[in-house]
């Protein structure tokens, strides 16, 4: 069904592009994983994980590109940084990434972009409010397998990994920048909105 303006009722932002097909999807899903490694450049240095801008990058790509798209994207994002590209932190890539602390929080990025897109698609990303919890939910998810890969690789490293070691490690020093970057997205997303002119 569509509107009178012809978009998709459950139309995500990049469905706003005059045009679309398999050419746009896909430089749409390379568009996204280079944002997010670019993002990834922007860091606060600290061991075993760094504070990057990366998950900002994965709940924005999520909701502009939809479930599908943003999930797409992710994954290019992952697969080129293992193959080599320099698309990590520090623009460090290859399987050598696979035994870093953070890894973890990479595969995260897959489903979080799909849960943002998922509830983009269902107008979650129009008002600040629902965005905002959107935002979270899907900036939680990368610690669901972050978390246990940092565990796992604290231990071979002979670091200390019981629980507290790796909250302290692995989630306390993000939750203050994790809430703000949620924020920060839920603010540009219904501002974007605005100025395509969706009602």
């Amino acid at each position: 069904m569509t509107n009178a303006t012809g978009f998709a009722r459950r139309a995500v932002l990049a469905d706003r592009l005059r045009t679309s097909g398999l050419a746009t999807d896909a430089a749409l899903v390379a568009g996204g994983a280079l944002f997010t490694a670019a993002m990834a450049q922007l860091q606060v240095p600290m061991w075993p994980v760094p504070i990057t801008g990366q998950t900002l990058a994965v709940v924005l790509v999520g909701a502009t590109l939809g479930a599908r798209r943003g999930m797409l994207s992710l994954l290019v994002y992952a697969v080129a940084g293992l193959a080599g590209a320099p698309f990590f932190a520090e623009f460090s890539g290859g399987l050598a990434a696979l035994t870093s602390p953070s890894f973890g929080y990479v595969i995260g990025f897959v489903p979080a972009a799909g849960l943002v897109g998922w509830l983009a698609r269902r107008n979650w990303d129009r008002k600040v409010g629902r965005a905002a919890v959107a935002m979270l939910l899907a900036s939680a998810i990368p610690f669901v397998t972050g978390l246990p890969w940092l565990a796992v690789v604290l231990g071979q490293l002979g670091a200390p990994n019981d629980l507290q070691s790796v909250l302290a490690a692995g989630l306390y020093p993000f939750i203050v920048g994790g809430v703000a970057k949620a924020l920060i997205a839920a603010g540009v997303l219904p501002l974007a909105w605005k100025l395509t002119g969706r009602r």
